[in-house]
């Protein structure tokens, strides 16, 4: 993937935590990877200038970019984690072993113990996590055993043989880690009762909990034992902090596909998520053009076929927002609340960004942006039509000399240079810059109605009420007013005025419309400033140089190409000029322009030949 294709891609990249795959042109996965801000971190794969070599390598053999947009920084290492196992990159060197986040685990056993385990096993216990950092588990472990005395042996409790009196109490007991169940000092009623507040807190259902530690630290400090209290305010602490269950990674909601739905006038998009043993492992959206005025049920229907039979899944459940009528055997489930709805929610996010990167994409496109341009520009100036063709006027001279016009079009929003044209005032002397305007527009439109040429949908005139009024003029004699809307942009203050409107439209520095009309009626200048210098130049170069006995036009263009101007040649010497011009036209110039410093005896020009 090169820089360039990147950075058209970027604007649409979200700015949240998620996961990044690097695809190769036969759809392996190169890489994977995290971040807490995806655009930021994508970024610096184009713009850094020291990755190392791999890095470069790796880069430069992505054809295509996915991502995946999670909730959290810490979702985003989980589903890493999950991806690098499942495709194991080529260019991924970190967790492509057998190793696992930890879970935590309560044992399907009698008196069942609460463990941490990174084999989890769904058949022998129930399973909460995974968690992303070891040290999180054994506090919660820690804060469990605190708050909820449970055995840690692995005895077999049966009722048999506690009844027996097989086991005696070990010294958690007398510490008070454990209240004896395999003495029969604690009945399994009374033990059930923990693991049930246990599972409530580990699903996230903390508010009892809560409630107990706030009471239990308000006693505590109440009773002036403040050392106890604050032993309980830590717990609180790690109550909040530690993370009871992770969206991309769960360890109940297993083979389901999740499908979020979105359409707009002309287009249907279904981004879908498969989730296998609990962990999303694959997500792709479909768009299809929607030509008839099908039921959107119907649509989602069938892009989730198309979808399922693409990725080849059989899951037996799917996932959708609103209920559809599907030829499976899968269930169709609509969530309103939970889990699955975090599920669903999630989809949702990731195709908000996949359908604002299309929108901003074809925004991008050259034809697409003129268009929303022009679109800006018809409302905002009131046109009856699409301003595809526009044209522009513009007067130059320098204190009345050397008169000139110039007239630029753009088309579809772009200059049209081929329809460039340049006009020698006739008819007017002096700087007399509205008699002027009001020539070069009845020229103008005089020869369009005389070749049958299509007129503008705008013409815009640069300068003020005056010029504007000047044109008019000359449109009224051709009997072409209301054919065209004509308007002027003063540079002052880039007021726009219309025909017949005292009062001049201002429009936002930022509107795109105010930009367009700004960059025309710049490049009309440029257009009729660079005619009028190139006059100039001749005219000066006619009337200084060659009046010069002697001095040909070829002479003068290469001084003038040397020296740059005229005055530049006046103020050189004989010396200068000489290495230019040669020693005998030196001493002719020299001699023009400083008639006091001549030779006696000058040279004869009509010996000297250009």
């Amino acid at each position: 993937m090169t820089p360039e294709v990147f950075h058209l891609l970027a604007p649409s990249l979200p700015e949240e935590a998620g996961v990044y795959r690097f695809i190769a042109a036969d759809q392996s996965v190169l890489y994977v990877g995290k971040a807490k801000n995806l655009r930021k971190r994508l970024a610096s794969y184009f713009t850094k200038t020291d990755l190392p070599a791999r890095t470069h390598v790796m880069v430069r053999r992505a054809a295509t970019l996915e991502y995946t947009v999670v909730a959290s920084e810490q979702d985003a290492l989980l589903l890493e984690n999950e991806l690098i196992k499942r495709y194991q990159p080529r260019y991924n060197v970190n967790l492509r072993d057998d190793k696992t986040y930890p879970w935590i685990a309560i044992l399907n056993e009698p008196f069942p113990r609460v463990i941490l385990t990174r084999r989890p096993d769904r058949r022998r216990m129930t399973l909460f996590g995974p968690y992303t950092s070891v040290h999180i588990v054994r506090e919660i472990l820690e804060f469990i055993k605190k708050m909820f005395p449970l055995r840690t042996c692995n005895l077999a409790l049966t009722a048999q043989n506690i009844a027996s009196g097989r086991f005696r109490v070990c010294l958690e007991y007398h510490l008070g880690n454990c209240k004896g169940p395999c003495a029969g000092l604690q009945s399994e009623a009374d033990y059930q009762e923990s693991i049930r507040q246990i599972r409530n807190m580990l699903r996230g259902n903390l508010g009892e909990v809560r409630q107990a530690l706030q009471e239990r630290m308000k006693q505590l400090a109440d009773a002036y034992r403040f050392e106890e209290a604050e032993q309980v305010k830590r717990q609180l602490q790690h109550l909040e902090h530690y993370q009871s269950r992770s969206l991309v990674v769960h360890p109940s909601i297993t083979d389901v596909d999740v499908f979020a739905y979105f359409q707009s006038e002309h287009q249907a998009y279904l981004h879908g998520m498969h989730l296998a043993q609990g962990v999303v492992v694959q997500t792709r959206t479909l768009q299809a053009a929607r030509r008839l005025e099908e039921p959107k049920e119907d649509i989602c229907s069938y892009l989730i076929h198309e979808w399922r039979s693409q990725l080849g899944s059989q899951a037996t459940e799917i996932i959708v927002p609103f209920p559809i009528s599907f030829a499976g055997s899968a269930t169709v489930t609509v969530p309103q609340r939970g889990d699955k709805k975090k599920l669903l929610d999630l989809a949702v996010r990731n195709l908000h960004y996949y359908v604002l990167a299309r929108q901003r994409a074809a925004e991008r496109r050259p034809r697409h942006r003129a268009n929303h341009i022009l679109l800006q520009l018809q409302q905002d100036f009131r046109l009856s039509e699409l301003p595809v063709h526009i044209e522009c006027f513009d007067n130059s001279n320098f204190q009345g000399t050397d008169p000139v016009a110039a007239l630029v079009v753009f088309r579809n929003g772009k200059p049209s240079k081929k329809d460039y044209r340049h006009f020698h005032i006739r008819s007017v002397t002096g700087p007399d810059d509205f008699s002027s305007m009001a020539e070069i527009v009845y020229r103008r439109y005089r020869r369009l109605l005389e070749e049958n040429q299509p007129l503008p949908q705008l013409v815009i005139i640069d300068g003020g009420k005056g010029q504007l009024s000047a044109a008019l003029g000359s449109l009224e004699k051709l009997g072409l007013t209301g054919r065209m809307q004509v308007c002027a942009i003063a540079k002052r203050l880039e007021e726009i005025y219309f025909p017949h409107d005292p009062l001049p439209l201002y429009l936002d520095k930022k509107s795109p419309s105010l930009r367009l009309v700004q960059q025309i009626r710049n490049e009309a200048h440029r257009f009729a400033i660079s005619h009028h210098r190139q006059r100039r130049s001749r005219t000066l170069l006619r009337t200084e140089l060659t009046d010069i006995v002697g001095i040909g036009p070829k002479t003068a263009e290469a001084l003038l190409r040397h020296f740059r101007s005229v005055a530049a040649i006046r103020q050189a010497d004989e010396k200068e000029l000489a290495r230019i011009a040669g020693a005998h036209k030196a001493r002719l110039i020299y001699a023009h322009f400083h008639p006091n410093n001549q030779a006696l005896n000058p040279p004869n020009p009509e010996r000297i030949s250009n």
